[in-house]
């Protein structure tokens, strides 16, 4: 099978895009089929005749061939190959296409829908470029993360292959948030500081969590490593419950409703573990969330578990919906060293260098999340009273880690999807997930 079919069946697009696919297809075969039939015909033509027609097939041969570039197919390992290389004019791969339901249901035909989807046309392709760097940059990544792998190295791998695949240019284009590697009870928030060495075990359950912008429109995906087959059964939780979300989801439906669902699915494994039968629960303070241009977090929260929110999903917006599972009590809290930052007002403050660091910080990341490492990677020095200052003047907001209870193993499963007009776009999904 080609790349394009493969892709196409390991997407899971509807029938109708695959028979337009399908009808391209036979367009070049029976354009092909002529050019042999009038081969034929040359055959019984005279002399004269046959000198004319010989030199029109040559200019045929001759046409150029519109490039498609390699596509995915066309990376190296690891990936040092910018997308925009293997994929020229725009020519990213479209997502999960979901049609609408229900009362929905007209606007996969709708002219008026399809007018609409194509004032966004801009904003798909930055999606689907940044959609292609973070599946070419997990796919690796999953490929070489191991026990005895030390998460700054993890963290690095990850993030200069997506400086490298979406060709960074601060605004334009670069790393959505920090890398989260959270093990085992530790569910979310958790990048190594400098100096940070802690190995991963042959026991441990690892979140990878990551995200990719293109012109600010953020991609946020994260998949759960286990070495040890007894955790199967946590890491299907999540990847089911996450595809339940992302199922139920749609233009005018509720998120108390999806939260409802995601809680049944997630609810309905169990996990054996040193001769004990444990309860998956949902992470019922975590949830998912809309994302804006620059804003990871939108305003809106996809819950995991069944609530009262009657708050609507609406056409056009981005989501990520995440889900978490756990064997420990369903609850987080902050706990540890704090690693992840994100600018969230432009108050004024009065310390001298932290007036400094947020000129850095506004400068380099706007109100895109970073870390301690990224600041050192820009060269600032002796910033942490500067920083504490800025978080103590709400200028800036701390995410410190966020941990179950001690000996609890925790997973996640995240996809992005935007609302279009006409359809349900899972711009994040993979072959692998």
């Amino acid at each position: 099978m080609s790349v394009a079919d493969s892709t196409t069946a390991d997407l899971g697009l509807p029938e109708e895009k695959v028979a337009e696919l399908a009808i391209d297809k036979n367009d070049n075969v029976e354009k092909e089929s002529d050019d042999e039939d009038g081969e034929e015909e040359e055959e019984g033509a005279g002399e004269g005749e046959k000198t004319q027609k010989k030199k029109r097939k040559n200019k045929k041969k001759n046409k150029k061939k519109k490039k498609t570039g390699l596509g995915a197919a066309g990376q190296t390992s690891p990936p040092s190959i910018p997308v925009s290389q293997l994929f020229p004019n725009n020519s990213y791969s479209v997502g999960q296409i979901c049609d609408y339901v229900d009362d929905n249901k007209y606007r996969t035909t709708s002219e008026e829908m399809r007018a609409k989807d194509r004032l966004n046309e801009q904003q798909l392709v930055d999606l689907r470029r940044a959609a292609e760097v973070h599946r070419e940059v997990r796919q690796y990544a999953r490929s070489v993360i191991r026990p005895g792998m030390d998460l700054t190295t993890i963290a690095e791998l990850i993030e200069n292959g997506t400086r490298t695949l979406v060709e960074e240019r601060g605004f334009e284009s670069g790393i959505g948030f920090p890398t989260g590697l959270s093990i085992n009870h530790c569910a979310a928030h958790y990048t190594p500081n400098a100096g940070d060495f802690v190995e991963i075990k042959e026991d441990d359950v690892l979140k990878v969590d990551f995200g990719v912008h293109v012109n600010g429109h953020i991609i946020d995906s994260a998949f759960t490593m286990a070495w040890n087959d007894r955790y199967k059964p946590l890491l299907d939780a999540v990847k089911d419950a996450t595809n339940t979300g992302i199922r139920e989801a749609g233009i005018d439906v509720r998120l108390g409703d999806i939260g409802a669902a995601i809680q049944e699915v997630m609810e309905s494994y169990e996990i054996e573990l040193d001769g004990k039968v444990l309860p998956i629960r949902p992470i019922r303070n975590l949830c998912g969330h809309n994302i804006g241009q620059y804003l990871i977090h939108s305003g809106k929260s996809v819950p995991i578990v069944a609530n009262r929110d009657q708050t609507r999903m609406e056409e056009g917006e981005l989501f990520a919906i995440e889900t978490f599972g756990t064997t420990g009590s369903g609850y987080v809290q902050e706990e540890g060293v704090c690693s992840h930052y994100a600018k969230t007002s432009d108050g004024q403050p009065r310390l001298p260098s932290a007036k400094k660091l947020l000129h850095s910080i506004t400068k380099n990341f706007g109100t895109l999340p970073f870390c301690r490492r990224y600041l050192d990677r820009i060269g600032e020095k002796q910033y942490y009273l500067g920083l504490r200052h800025l978080v103590d003047q709400d200028i800036v907001t701390a995410y410190p880690p966020l941990v179950d209870i001690k000996g609890s193993y925790t997973a996640q499963a995240e996809h992005t999807f935007i609302l279009r007009p006409t359809v349900k776009e899972v711009l994040s999904r993979g072959d692998d997930y």
